[in-house]
């Protein structure tokens, strides 16, 4: 593979002015190049294009963007499971002990060799056999192998698994199939580098830089025989780079000079940019600029084995004293879609699950000193509208509209009602106004924040923080990397990490989030849980996650057991949810254009997403040099 010397130059030109690729080599036009940033930093392994063992290599350097498909992906977006090498659906048995799989025909890996079933096959087998391979453990579940014809394939379970194909699934990871006729010759395929590598999706690596800060991908000239070309034609980029610009401020730079074409940006930066370059847009064209597809759920969940978080009435207590227009604007200047169920308030999301329960929501009461009270606010997304307005930027007043960009509602701000909740529970008021425990030492709470100060899950925690200081609580923010070990062990009081399991983001089910919460997985304190770090169960939704395990994915059974499961863990306060993710996608339209906008979402924005290939096709160059 070639390593231009004009790249290392150009590399070391970046080191040095932290500016960024001044020019491309001169076999590389500009206009013919989408230029992306890395989202997860600097290369590890550069050399290193071996993605199906359970080491860490940068998939986001292009490896699942670019070179591999999946047999299906997730679009967030569109609310769509795309066939990608599968042609259909898989087929499963009535008892879901075996499932069938039919292979799209006319794919081929880009060193010619057909992509059949034989891949899919051996890369189960391989990994079924080798621990040092992904999903090895979930292919122990595997009990036959069949193969019917070139593209079909029968896998026989030694228990039923309604879901055993979402292994297959690309959602920023997924199990893509493998060369067999390339690994079947490798003596240990764990530590095998696959480089260079060949493609089942439609670019190829042209080079890469070997200190990992860049690499460079080219479209193939049989683009046509991947599923992105059948699918959606061909790729309008000849090439692509990706490349580790930094941190936001020189990604900026590199935008203003029109280095960059996409971004992953603070709001502060993205503010900068829109200010200085006129061919530079966000997803949503004016305020709140945000992606509102990204499949997440953001807000603070509690360690519910410990007192006094083990009492949902403290838990809603907690939430209660929450002013939510206040919370957002602290944390995310108010460019934020607020979300009252477990669950993010994409708009494929609030289609199947928001609207049909705003209802159910508007009505939900809890009691209070015999008092029936309803905890939804309708007018939460009104109020924050009003506040961006004031300050100074452009919001509609269409209250449909509103609701589209911020949120249905959210809990109302009942700080009142929050005091009586705690008084019952024997929580007490000294003379300055802090809470004492039921035990009669003051209530402190420690709230464990992600290190990155631009990260929803830091700015959730610090907003949270002044909420409940101004309730009367003691509460610290702690920034660690020892979060992960603090959450496993459950040493911890409360956390702004995600307080619900993604859902996959472009299906209904919610099993992958549901299913964390089981009561198996729960371990004591001191013990690493296999569940949620929240350490949240209850016997209720044991029971919905066990009916949807039995559910055909497609059923409409499976959108009456997620609101089921919803309505559970809101009842139950099983975490706070606040807002979606609220990605900052910067595009610059100098030499490309139609990227996926709010106006136009038909893919998820993100260039650091496996989706990414299905975008490439629907730009469009604009001819400029």
């Amino acid at each position: 593979m070639r390593k231009f010397v004009f790249f290392s130059l150009l590399l070391i030109f970046l080191i040095l002015s932290q500016v960024g690729f001044s020019q491309l080599a001169p076999n590389v036009p500009r206009n013919e190049t989408l230029i992306a940033n890395i989202l997860t930093g600097r290369i590890v392994a550069p050399d290193n294009f071996n993605s199906w063992t359970s080491s860490w290599i940068t998939p986001d350097r292009g490896i699942q963007q670019l070179m591999l498909e999946p047999l299906w992906i997730v679009d967030p977006a569109t609310g769509k499971v795309i066939n990608a090498l599968a042609a259909s659906a898989p087929q499963y048995s009535k008892d879901f002990k075996s499932l069938t799989i039919k292979l799209r025909s006319g794919c081929y890996w880009s060193d010619g060799v057909e992509i059949t079933v034989d891949d899919l096959i051996y890369h189960i087998e391989l990994a079924k056999s080798n621990p040092a391979m992904a999903y090895h453990a979930s292919f122990q579940e595997v009990a036959k192998l069949t193969k019917i014809d070139k593209y079909t394939v029968k896998i026989d379970l030694k228990e039923p698994n309604a879901r055993f194909h979402t292994y297959f699934l690309d959602r920023w990871g997924a199990c893509r199939p493998l060369p067999k006729h390339i690994f079947e010759k490798v003596k240990d395929p764990a530590s095998f580098t696959f480089n260079p590598p060949v493609s089942s999706g439609p670019y190829v690596v042209e080079s890469y830089d070997p200190g990992g800060y860049w690499i460079l991908w080219k479209r193939r000239e049989d683009w046509q025989r991947t599923p992105t070309g059948k699918l959606f034609g061909m790729p309008q980029p000849k090439y692509v780079l990706f490349f580790y610009a930094g941190p936001t401020e020189k990604q900026v730079l590199a935008l203003n000079n029109n280095q960059l074409d996409m971004a992953d940006l603070t709001m502060e930066g993205l503010r900068s940019v829109l200010q200085t370059n006129k061919y530079a847009r966000a997803y949503m064209k004016d305020f709140p600029y945000i992606v509102n597809v990204d499949p997440c759920i953001t807000g603070v969940y509690f360690n519910t084995a410990k007192a006094p978080y083990n009492n949902k009435e403290v838990r809603w207590a907690l939430a209660l004293s929450i002013d939510i227009v206040d919370f957002l604007a602290t944390a995310f200047d108010g460019a934020a879609t607020m979300g009252a169920l477990l669950v993010p308030p994409t708009p494929a999301y609030t289609k199947w699950y928001y609207e049909p329960l705003e209802s159910w929501l508007k009505n939900f009461t809890i009691t209070v000193d015999g008092q029936k009270f309803k905890v939804f606010d309708p007018d939460a997304p009104i109020r924050l509208a009003e506040y961006a307005r004031k300050r100074g930027y452009n919001v509609p007043t269409d209250p449909k509209v509103i609701r589209e960009i911020f949120g249905i509602g959210w809990f109302k701000y009942a700080p009142d009602v929050a005091e009586k909740l705690l008084i019952k529970n024997g929580f007490k008021r000294d003379k300055d106004g802090k809470w004492l425990l039921p035990d009669g030492k003051p209530w402190k709470m420690t709230i464990l924040a992600h290190t990155n100060p631009s990260h929803p899950d830091f700015r959730n925690g610090f907003a949270a923080s002044q909420q409940w200081k101004k309730f009367g609580i003691d509460v610290e923010v702690v920034t660690t990397e020892q979060r992960p070990t603090l959450l496993q062990y459950g040493n911890f009081d409360a956390c702004s990490d995600w307080p619900a399991t993604e859902p996959w983001g472009g299906h209904p089910d919610m099993y992958r989030t549901f299913n964390a919460w089981r009561s198996e997985y729960v371990r004591p304190i001191g013990d690493r849980t296999f569940g949620h770090p929240s350490r949240w169960s209850n016997p209720r939704m044991d029971k919905v996650i066990e009916k949807l395990a039995k559910t055909d994915w497609n059923s409409l059974k499976v959108r009456m057991l997620g609101m089921d499961g919803l309505k559970i863990a809101f009842e139950e306060m099983a975490g706070i949810p606040t807002c979606s993710y609220p990605g900052i996608a910067c595009y610059n339209e100098y030499y490309w254009t139609n990227y996926p906008t709010q106006e136009n979402p038909y893919c998820i924005p993100y260039h650091h997403w496996p989706n990414f290939k299905y975008m490439l096709p629907f730009l469009k160059p604009t001819g400029r040099k």
